[in-house]
């Protein structure tokens, strides 16, 4: 039996339900497929941060900056209960790679383009405030800045944009594989493995929201269609069973400058991320012993006393970004969502590559956007940027 709907969302993560609920809250019939569970790839595997970016201001990119630090004040408005203000240390150091006036002019930057609005005060500690900062290393401390950004749970944030779409009209297939696309002159033609069974569905237009899958997508796509330039990039982390930090910090490795996270996460420490080029299936990846070295040695030098007294186990998990292909280092490449179409007039499937946790709703919008004539005039359900989120019971299959 055939189905027909106005949106075929492949993939669930943050960014495939981000669709589904713009799309639902637009007016359209919506179905999105997941061949696992939401969120089982990168959406579950980031730092757990909603921020604007700060490191980005380096490499100019003050676009992607803004529009996350807006996304950020819509989130802590629409979200309280999943995402929440947090104030992020920064120390400074005589071996570091930057001077604290550069600091200083980015967190001024920071707070501009986040219009001074909610989370955008900073201010350099007074020394009596230093004194509780427990294990901190204390010799060559120049200085520490205190500013704010936004913490979640990913899969729990996940979730709920997916029950706010399916509150909306949208339905959800978990453990629903798409076999293969077929485009024809206006429609697509879906194939779906779930529960057993080859379901068709026909979509006005099909979105692949795959995340590091979308490749593998779009090998089903028949006729074949072209694609950026693209390469994935492994986020390794790592879970310290014990709480060597009680608050968030934001470190600068004074090897290569890279910036680490260290959080408290469940009673252990969270630390992340790194930034290594990726070559296999997506299936594969995992953390590198390298990578979960290089993420203790930073701990080690910043905080040398809990570490020495460490003596619970260490975790990790790995996830990987979409960048555009390039020779230089992923730090310098762009963090702006790439929308692939496989023609300019009225696409008929729209690949998302790349893009933020943190900027989900706006790269749905910009989705909505891009397809919105292609799709049947509907009347609009609700508006994403007031539409309350909250913590999801269950996501039964519809």
């Amino acid at each position: 039996m055939t189905e027909r709907v106005d949106l075929l969302v492949v993939g669930g993560g943050i960014h495939g339900v981000g669709v589904a609920q713009a799309a639902a809250a637009a007016g359209h019939s919506v179905l999105l497929v997941e061949k696992t569970a939401l969120a089982a790839g990168t959406s579950s595997r980031s730092s757990k941060l909603i921020h604007g970016g700060l490191r980005y201001l380096e490499t100019y990119q003050f676009g992607v900056v803004r529009e996350c630090l807006r996304e950020r004040s819509i989130l802590l408005r629409i979200a309280p209960d999943l995402v929440r203000l947090e104030p992020i240390h920064l120390p400074m150091y005589r071996d570091g790679k930057r001077r604290p006036w550069v600091i200083f002019a980015g967190l001024s930057l920071y707070a501009l383009l986040a219009r001074f609005g909610p989370g955008s005060a900073f201010s350099r500690l007074k020394p009596a405030e230093l004194d509780r900062l427990p294990g901190l290393k204390r010799e060559g401390l120049r200085c520490v800045f205190r500013f704010h950004d936004a913490r979640t749970d990913d899969l729990l944030l996940t979730r709920a944009v997916m029950s706010s779409a399916m509150d909306l009209g949208a339905r959800l297939w978990q453990k629903a594989e798409c076999l293969g696309l077929r485009l024809t002159q206006d429609e697509v033609v879906a194939s779906i493995g779930h529960r057993g069974e080859q379901r068709e569905i026909v979509a006005r237009v099909a979105i692949n929201a795959a995340g590091p899958w979308a490749a593998q997508m779009l090998d089903r796509v028949t006729p074949t269609v072209g694609r950026p330039a693209i390469e994935l990039i492994q986020g390794a982390h790592i879970v310290l069973t014990d709480p060597v930090v009680d608050r968030c910090y934001y470190l600068e490795n004074p090897r290569d400058g890279r910036g680490v996270f260290a959080l408290p996460w469940h009673g252990g420490t969270l630390v992340g991320t790194t930034e290594t080029r990726f070559h296999g299936h997506p299936d594969k990846v995992s953390p590198r012993k390298s990578e979960v070295r290089y993420l203790r040695r930073v701990m080690t030098h910043f905080f040398p006393e809990p570490m020495r007294s460490f003596s619970g186990t260490t975790g990790s998990f790995a996830g990987l970004r979409v960048l555009p292909a390039s020779g230089e280092h992923a730090f310098r490449r762009s963090r702006e969502t790439m929308l692939a179409v496989d023609r300019e007039t009225g696409p008929r499937l729209l690949t998302i590559l790349g893009g933020k946790l943190t900027a989900y709703r706006a790269t749905a919008l910009k989705v909505m956007e891009r397809i919105g004539h292609r799709l049947p005039d509907r009347r609009a359900r609700a508006d994403t940027s007031v539409l309350p989120l909250k913590p999801p019971e269950n996501l039964p299959d519809a």
